[in-house]
């Protein structure tokens, strides 16, 4: 009896250190629900800006700055999308993994204020699914060897359901009519979804929300849906809806629906990655079809 209590005593720290959950911190919630489903059981997950809120706004908290410092990684999305991380990272001496989920994305480039600087928004475009849960399963199975082929069979079941709904997005949108295929959005988020379908997008703002649109803009952008016989603008689910409202009325454009660009929904059909992409796949096509 008293060995089975050594023995016991002895193997009860090691049970305990192989129950220890990976702790990771996302930064945003699209790339949350993807690394959750990746990481399954096997990680303890901290997001940053969550559901139904602008990360290119977001100020970090004090909660933020004690989770980074415990992470052992930390998922950010890059291409210039998160600077007030890059800014916590720095001044917390993190000793986390950090990786950009983006790596290996050809990004679009988009012209601002004289220079050239990359679109971030490359989750818009499901293809490039394959990179972002690749690099989060490499990145877990790095830090967590024991579990690596959990991970890649739950990116490898992910994948299979986000090449499904790739197929259903392109028989979808693939079969709009040319002149059906102009829209207009809250902020210029859509771009990689724009380029993958062949829809012609437009927006009051930048890529973005930081910058707001002037008087000016707006006009120009009224003019253009006028003479252009634009059908639909959409607002987004992180963005006040007053100045798409506007633009609707004044040019005679239909609000088309809402539309997720930066984050999940709270709640609903949005309220993961792969819910995110069908619902604004099917938003879209109802409104340019006539639906």
């Amino acid at each position: 009896m008293r060995a089975l209590l050594l023995l016991l005593t002895v193997c009860l720290p090691l049970s305990l250190s192989a129950a220890e959950r990976l702790r990771v911190v996302t930064s945003f919630s699209i790339l949350a629900d993807m690394t959750r489903a990746v990481g399954g059981t096997h990680i303890e997950l901290t997001n940053m800006v969550g559901p139904d809120s602008d990360a290119h706004t977001y100020e970090t908290t004090p909660d933020d700055a004690r989770a980074v410092r415990k992470a052992q990684l930390i998922v950010e999305n890059g291409l210039g999308f998160e600077p007030w991380l890059d800014r916590l990272l720095k001044s917390s001496e993190s000793p986390a993994l950090v990786i950009q989920a983006s790596h290996g994305v050809i990004p679009r480039s988009l012209e601002e204020d004289g220079h050239a600087i990359p679109d971030p928004h490359a989750w818009n475009n499901l293809a490039n699914a394959d990179l972002y849960i690749g690099n989060i399963a490499r990145a877990l199975a790095t830090l967590d060897p024991a579990n690596a082929a959990d991970y890649q069979r739950n990116a490898a079941a992910y994948l299979v359901q986000a090449h499904a709904l790739l197929a259903e997005a392109k028989r979808m949108l693939g079969s709009l009519p040319a002149d059906r295929r102009s829209l207009v959005t809250s902020h210029d988020a859509f771009g990689y979804l724009g380029q993958a379908y062949g829809l012609a997008l437009l927006a009051p703002q930048g890529l973005s929300t930081e910058r707001e649109a002037s008087a000016a803009d707006v006009a120009a952008l009224i003019r253009q849906i006028r003479e252009q016989h634009i059908r639909a603008v959409f607002v987004e689910n992180i963005k006040d809806p007053r100045l798409m409202r506007q633009i609707a009325e004044e040019s005679g454009a239909k609000i088309g629906g809402t539309l997720h660009s930066d984050a999940l929904a709270a709640e609903g059909p949005a309220s993961t990655y792969l819910g995110l992409y069908r619902d604004n796949v099917e938003t879209l096509y109802r409104a340019l079809a006539g639906h």
